[in-house]
């Protein structure tokens, strides 16, 4: 599914983004995270280990919503599935981010020697609203 040009839009700025996981008992799992796109997919970038990275690798299926910065009623809901989860590439994609949302390079908050992911998602079902 292509996803639409304001949601690429809203990928390519530091728009807040929420993505949804399933726990091993089918509860959701919900975590704030940053969000980019290649064009065609949602991007993700991640830690080895975290439960986000333990639920997608048993179950694909996710959700999530990405939100304008500038007026938070205006977002874009997707549901969809990973298509892939990589290390290649994924410390400087996190650089990547860090640029855009917070100004500068990334802090690495759990100290340098996390192993980055890079989570590709293709949507199946997109919607949106403001």
């Amino acid at each position: 599914m292509d996803l639409p040009d304001g949601l690429l839009d809203l990928l390519r700025q530091p728009s807040p983004c929420f993505l949804a996981t399933v726990m091993p008992d089918g509860s959701p799992q919900l975590t704030q995270t940053w969000a980019d796109t290649d064009g065609e997919h949602v991007l993700i970038n991640s830690v080895a280990g975290f439960q986000k990275i333990r639920n997608i690798e048993r179950d694909p299926r996710v959700a999530l919503t990405i939100s304008d910065p500038g007026s938070p009623a205006r977002y874009f809901a997707v549901r969809g599935h990973v298509l892939n989860v990589t290390a290649d590439g994924a410390a400087a994609h996190i650089e990547k981010l860090a640029q855009r949302y917070l100004g500068g390079p990334y802090p690495w908050y759990g100290g340098r020697d996390q192993t980055r992911l890079l989570i590709t998602i293709e949507a199946d079902k997109i919607s949106g609203t403001g």
